[in-house]
Parts: structure tokens; C-alpha cells; sequence
């Protein structure tokens, strides 16, 4: 029975845990949850899960919470909440299903807490990704991925040895704009950007998968999960979401690890390694019904966000930080309709030119840039 820790528990792989929870009950148990401002689902989880430990965003929530819920759940709010609900007595493994760089601080604590860590959350390792790695090896555990393309690179590496590999190749979607050229994308709406032809995701990630900077995230990610040079990292449009990644090996055999679209089959795997348990309600691939698969390459001059990622990570230190802050503020101000889809690499752009880069920041300068960049893209906005 492993006791898992779930922050980001109302949004969408944090419901997808829960489903596989739900499931497998002799497996698993729920020990802790966090969710931002949803109060009902919140409620509705505890009841279900008993854990002993929620966390919300807002204290006036935790209040709420605390007048309809009978039983003996600790309720907690903010920041220390949540570092709370990532850490709790006894907890085997944290789920960081938070969207942002929100999940950064908590998953370190768990770390050191020595649980292994479920990674949802693009932003922590894209952030800061050096801290997170040196703590997880010098405390020995283990990070596992939960995004489908590094799930299934780490599934083709099994049982081979890393000296072998020459190259991996993550496969993007190409996000709701994929058959849209540069030109068609002035004056598109946020609904058509949160129509995504294959995967059902939060809003800010499928904004990420539109403009390709998931998949930027995703290099970036995979860079420091799998220790390569970003050389040897490709990324590959493939419509049909079918071929999850690649690993190519230095005998040039390909290896790739298949399925039908379920955010549920790598948030399993995760949960439950090194086993494999069942998942009967997800389809099976039957490749004679998909008859196609079509690949191209990206252009880095129609995805300048996967472009911005690359030259983000090369740099390295604080310009990773950079990269996911004026992201995340550029995303939300396209989401509240105050810019337009293609100002989002603007914003991300004029924030990468003028700073200047830290090398192998500690945790405090992390923040310290986080937040720097977040008031200067604000204001760029406005």
C-alpha cells in the first residue's frame, strides 16, 4: 500500500489520480490533498478519501471547510498549507499535479522528506531543475514522470543502459493552431485556443500546447530527467498522438512506446513502479483502425516558443526561471483577454533579452528572479 500525496487535486491530473486511486484501493491510499479555490470538490474528496490532511488556497475556504466537514481531516491554507499537504506523516509519494511554478517549494520539501516525487508539473523542473535533481539524488529518490512524452521515454529506456543512447525524441501534437499558418493566428480567441484536437487538459497547459511551449518545457524536462545534452533531444509533430516518444540508441534501433490518448496510463505507471496493474476502461490501440500516422518536423520560425526553450535551456541558470515566469504571466493575461495570442511570445521574448543570467542559482535567487519577472511582464502588459 503506498500513501500518496496529491497537490492539484481538483484540477485535471489531479482528477485523473484520484480515478486510478479509486480503482485500485488495495494499492493505494490518499494521505493528502491540495486544491486552489474549488471548495465543493474539495469537500466531495475528502469526504470520499478521508485524508488527513487538505489544504486550499484561501483561509476563508479553509473556514468553510472547516464548518461542513466532520471527521479527523486537518484543514490548512496558503503556501505553509500546501507545503503541509506535500509532506505528510508517513507519505510514500507526491503528486505534483499543481499547475505552475507554485509546486516548486513543495516538491523540494518532499524531497528532503525522502518520498518520491510523481512530476505533472512542467514549471518545477523547468524552473529550477538543477535543485531538484541534486536534492532527489543526494536524498535517493526517485522522480518519476507523469507527462505521457517523458513516461514513455522512460519506459524505452528500461532495461538499457544510458551510454547508449544517442537520441531522444519527444512527439508534440502541434496544439489547436497546428494547420494555422503565422498569419492566420493574429486575432484568434481564446475558445479556439482551448480547443485541442486530441488530449482534454487544464487551460494553461493547453494555451502551452498551442503555442509549443509544452513542448519547449517538455526538452527542457527532459534534459534534466534524463541527464542528455539538448543536442540530443528532437522534437517530432506527429497529429494523431499515437507514438508517445522515442529513444534512439547508438546502433540506431528506435525504440517507442505506443497508445491511445489516456493521461491515466502514465499517472499509473508512476503511482504504481515498477509494477504495471490494470486499466480496463482505457482503450486499446488497434493500429489497423488509425491506418495512418503522419510526422513532420517543427518549424522554430511558426513555434518561436519551442525556439525561446531551447535557447532558455542552452543558457541555462536563471534563464529557465525567466522563461516559465513570463510564460505563465503572458498565458494568464491572453486567458483574461487582455493580449493577443501572438503577443504571448512577445512578452516571453522581451523578458529573455534584458536579463541577465545567474548561473547555478540557489533556491532564494530562484524567487528572487520568479518574481522579478512576473512584476516586469505585468507591466509590459498593462
Amino acid at each position: 500500500m503506498k500513501n500518496i500525496a496529491l497537490i492539484g487535486s481538483t484540477g485535471s491530473i489531479g482528477l485523473q489520480t484520484l480515478d486510478i486511486i479509486r480503482k485500485h484501493p488495495d494499492q493505494f491510499r490518499v494521505v493528502s490533498i491540495a486544491a486552489g479555490r474549488n471548495v465543493d470538490r474539495v469537500m466531495e474528496q475528502i469526504r470520499e478519501f478521508q485524508p488527513l490532511i487538505a489544504a486550499v488556497e484561501r483561509k476563508e475556504d479553509a473556514d468553510r471547510i472547516k464548518q461542513h466537514i466532520n471527521g479527523n481531516t486537518s484543514i490548512h491554507h496558503g503556501k505553509e498549507g500546501l507545503i503541509a499537504a506535500a509532506v505528510p506523516p508517513d507519505g510514500d509519494l507526491l503528486m505534483n499535479a499543481v499547475v505552475g511554478s507554485l509546486g516548486l517549494e513543495p516538491t523540494l520539501q518532499a524531497v528532503e522528506a525522502g518520498m518520491d516525487i510523481g512530476i505533472a508539473n512542467k514549471e518545477t523542473l523547468v524552473t529550477a531543475g538543477h535543485l531538484v535533481m541534486e536534492k532527489a539524488n543526494t536524498h535517493q529518490v526517485r522522480v518519476l514522470p507523469v507527462d505521457s512524452e517523458h513516461s514513455a521515454i522512460f519506459q524505452c529506456l528500461e532495461g538499457n543502459e544510458q551510454k547508449e543512447v544517442e537520441r531522444l525524441i519527444l512527439t508534440a501534437s502541434g496544439g489547436s493552431f497546428r494547420d494555422k499558418t503565422r498569419e492566420e493566428l493574429k486575432g484568434v480567441s481564446v475558445k479556439e485556443a482551448l480547443h485541442h484536437p486530441n488530449w482534454s487538459m487544464g487551460a494553461k497547459i493547453t494555451i502551452d500546447s498551442a503555442t509549443m511551449m509544452n513542448k519547449g518545457f517538455e526538452v527542457i524536462e527532459a534534459q534534466w530527467l534524463f541527464d542528455v545534452s539538448y543536442d540530443a533531444i528532437d522534437v517530432l509533430l506527429h497529429n494523431e498522438s499515437i507514438i508517445h516518444s522515442l529513444v534512439e540508441y547508438q546502433d540506431k534501433s528506435v525504440i517507442a512506446q505506443l497508445g491511445t490518448p489516456d493521461m491515466r496510463v502514465p499517472i499509473q505507471y508512476a503511482l504504481s513502479y515498477p509494477q504495471r496493474l490494470e486499466l480496463d476502461d482505457t482503450k486499446r490501440l488497434n493500429l489497423w483502425e488509425i491506418g495512418e500516422l503522419h510526422f513532420s518536423r517543427p518549424d522554430f520560425d511558426r513555434y518561436r516558443c519551442l525556439r525561446f526553450a531551447y535557447e532558455a535551456g542552452r543558457t541555462g541558470g536563471t534563464m529557465t526561471t525567466v522563461l516559465n515566469a513570463a510564460n505563465e504571466e503572458a498565458v494568464s493575461a491572453f486567458l483574461d483577454g487582455e493580449i493577443t495570442f501572438l503577443s504571448i511570445e512577445d512578452r516571453i521574448e522581451e523578458a529573455m533579452q534584458r536579463h541577465q543570467t545567474v548561473k547555478n542559482p540557489d533556491l532564494s535567487t530562484i524567487l528572487d528572479v520568479d518574481k522579478e519577472t512576473r512584476a516586469y511582464v505585468s507591466s509590459r502588459i498593462k
